[in-house]
Parts: C-alpha cells; sequence; structure tokens
C-alpha cells in the first residue's frame, strides 16, 4: 500500500484524486488546502491529517520523510491552482515523493526544464494527468490515423465550450499570470490530445483572443486542426441552448463527429494505475502542449484571416 499527500484537497478536481487513490488499493495519509471546505475526505480517507497552512504540512510531511516507521509519502498529488504547480512539484521531489500533478503541469515550457534538473538532482518523478490519452475512443482514434499512414494530413474542427458563471473572471482562473488564460485553463488538454493522436505540431496561429474564448489554428504532421474554446454560455449553438445544455463538444475528423462524450468517470483510475505500474506519463509528454498554449497566451490575434474557426463569425468584433 502506497502513501500519498494531496495538496489542493478542497477543488473540483480533487475528489476524483482522492477516489483514484481509494480504488488502487491505497491510502491518503496527509492533505492541504488554505480553504477548509474539504468534508469530502470523510468519504474515501476519514484518517487522513489535514492542514490549512502550507507550514505546517510542509513540517508534518519533513516529519514523516524523516521516520524511521516507513511512514514517508511515497507519492504526493497536486490540484492545486494552475501557477502553484511548478512550486508544489519541486515541494514534493524534494520531500522524498514522485509528484502526481494536475494539468497544465506547468505554464511555460522552460519550467520544465529546470523541473527535469531537480528529477535528476533528487531520483523523484513527476508524473501528470493526461487522462485523455487513456480514453479507449482517443486510443482507437490515434490506432485509425496511424493506419491510414504518414501522408494523410486530416482535417480537423475542435469545439468545446464550458460555460461558467460571473464567479469565473473573480476567481484566480480568470487571472492570465495564475491560470495561464483561457487556452491553457480549459484547453491544454485537448492540446495535448492533438499532438498525442496526429504527432509534431507544426503550425500554431491565433484568430480570436479574450478573457472568456479563444479560437485559432494548429496544423500537425498527420491534421490541420481549426478549434474554439469558451466559457460564455452565448457561445453554445441555439438549439442546445434553449434546450438548456450550458456545455458543448464537438470533434469532427474529416467530417465525422468523435463521440468520446462517455467514458470519463474512471480515467483518472487508469492513470493511477499506469504511474503506480511505471507506465506514467512524464514531463517530457507535456512539452509539446505546455508550448502550444505558451504561444497562444503570447501570439497576437490575426482576426477572421485564413482558416479560422466558423464560430468566429458569430462574435462581434
Amino acid at each position: 500500500m502506497k502513501k500519498f499527500g494531496l495538496i489542493g484537497a478542497a477543488g473540483y478536481i480533487a475528489p476524483r484524486h482522492m477516489q483514484a487513490i481509494k480504488d488502487t488499493g491505497n491510502t491518503l495519509v496527509a492533505a492541504y488546502d488554505p480553504n477548509d471546505s474539504v468534508g469530502i475526505i470523510d468519504s474515501h480517507f476519514p484518517d487522513a491529517d489535514f492542514f490549512t497552512e502550507f507550514e505546517r504540512f510542509d513540517r508534518h510531511v519533513d516529519k514523516l520523510h524523516r521516520s524511521n516507521h516507513g511512514n514517508k509519502l511515497d507519492y504526493i498529488s497536486i490540484c492545486s491552482p494552475n501557477y502553484l504547480h511548478d512550486s508544489h512539484m519541486r515541494f514534493a521531489l524534494r520531500s522524498g515523493a514522485d509528484a502526481i500533478c494536475e494539468k497544465p503541469l506547468v505554464l511555460n515550457p522552460w519550467n520544465i526544464d529546470a523541473l527535469q534538473d531537480i528529477e535528476r538532482d533528487t531520483g523523484r518523478k513527476v508524473n501528470t494527468i493526461l487522462q485523455l490519452r487513456v480514453h479507449p475512443a482517443i486510443v482507437a482514434l490515434r490506432d485509425k490515423v496511424r493506419a491510414a499512414g504518414n501522408d494523410t494530413k486530416h482535417e480537423v474542427d475542435l469545439s468545446y465550450i464550458t460555460s461558467r458563471g460571473h464567479w469565473y473572471l473573480q476567481s484566480w482562473k480568470g487571472d492570465l499570470k495564475k491560470s495561464g488564460g483561457i487556452a491553457t485553463n480549459i484547453g491544454v488538454h485537448f492540446f495535448d490530445m492533438l499532438h498525442f493522436i496526429f504527432g509534431d505540431l507544426q503550425s500554431n496561429l491565433v484568430h480570436h483572443s479574450a478573457d472568456t474564448k479563444a479560437a485559432g489554428y494548429l496544423e500537425y504532421e498527420h491534421a490541420r486542426v481549426r478549434w474554439f474554446l469558451s466559457v460564455d454560455i452565448n457561445d453554445v449553438p441555439a438549439a442546445q441552448r434553449e434546450a438548456g445544455q450550458r456545455t458543448y463538444r464537438s470533434i469532427t475528423v474529416d467530417g465525422e463527429e468523435i463521440e468520446f462524450s462517455g467514458g470519463f468517470t474512471d480515467l483518472h483510475t487508469r492513470t493511477y494505475e499506469r504511474i503506480l505500474a511505471g507506465q506514467g506519463y512524464g514531463l517530457e509528454d507535456n512539452r509539446t502542449a505546455i508550448t502550444a498554449v505558451s504561444t497562444i497566451r503570447n501570439a497576437q490575434p490575426l482576426g477572421l484571416q485564413g482558416d479560422y474557426h466558423p464560430f468566429l463569425k458569430n462574435i462581434s468584433r
């Protein structure tokens, strides 16, 4: 049984990590979050120690690390706000534990280089949650693309709208320096998925960039991709919006809709199983997607030029 720590226990994604730790037969020893709304811990690990001050969590983890009774943490799972991931992974490695970090791994690709240095210094490893890589429909699509041959360029449209209320822009997620912006916060796992399926990234153009939505064009070895991301409910197509739908997700490849709405419930558990088996995705696996979102964040939008996503026609300039 492996012993886990958890940083960011009160967030939206933390329960999936708790469930994955439980499903894989391991135990959560200690958790930290400055917010104390963490009653969900009782549903999984009621005996876990909990801290609202990082200094006390740090001291506790250090005591476990120095203990002669086999109590040291094997892993620290990181579900904190995006801009803190880098620091918290460093803490995990220097505490003698491997890290399991939520997306986005970091905000900029050069942060990956520094973390690789710390991996070498400590002998510990960073594992990342790239859960779409273990989704059966995505794996099947990757196999299909590979079978089509190296000379094929597929035409792909990616549309993802996950509407959020007014709170979104008032939280850290609305702060570009903390979240990395809309493309980083809600899009990085899709960009990783595209790289996983279609190969190396060759071109990255941005047509629109705002606090609540972004759109652009990506070209990979085996795909030309028009993408659109938004947290604005007004971008949900009218028919779905009138039916009360607040989220819209569509990926088409050569005009054919790829359905992967289901199958998400156990992806974190599958990811943990891979990590525990020594098959986790590491730092270098994240580089293409992190480079993509960093470029998008700093790009000058082109407007309605070139091969832009059709949803942009509905946005007033």
